[in-house]
């Protein structure tokens, strides 16, 4: 147990030294900081005008759908090539093992197409 906490005492000694210097930071710009006391210093802007609406707008569900799709299919190409490197030392049975992961990846991307979640059609959502 002594050895590990000999391994440690650089990693709390890291951790005590970024939390200081976080402070410090923080302290020196609230003593050196302007302080703004106007009424339009409260006010949200975007790309310096001001903004005029509401923010609350409705996206079309498309937008989220192809969010999702792009965010599941990015993961699934991440365990793509995380079997590519490991290639060797799965063999023929992560071969396997990825061929139905990628089947199943290609049935699910030919159910999305034909039931029309890709469309970007009129009256499609």
């Amino acid at each position: 147990m002594s050895g590990q906490a000999e391994a440690l005492w650089p990693l709390g000694l890291y951790f005590l030294a970024v939390v200081a210097m976080i402070a410090g930071i923080v302290a020196v710009s609230y003593v050196l900081g302007q302080r703004h006391r106007e009424r339009a210093t409260g006010q949200p802007y975007e790309s310096g005008m001001l903004s005029t609406g509401s923010a609350r707008l409705r996206f079309s569900a498309d937008f989220y759908l192809i969010a999702m799709f792009f965010v599941i299919f990015d993961l699934e190409s991440v365990f793509v090539f995380a079997w590519a490197v490991a290639a060797r030392e799965v063999g023929w049975i992560g071969y396997g093992v990825m061929a139905v992961f990628v089947t199943l990846l290609l049935a699910a991307l030919a159910y999305l197409w034909r039931s029309g979640a890709l469309s970007w059609g009129q009256g499609q959502s």
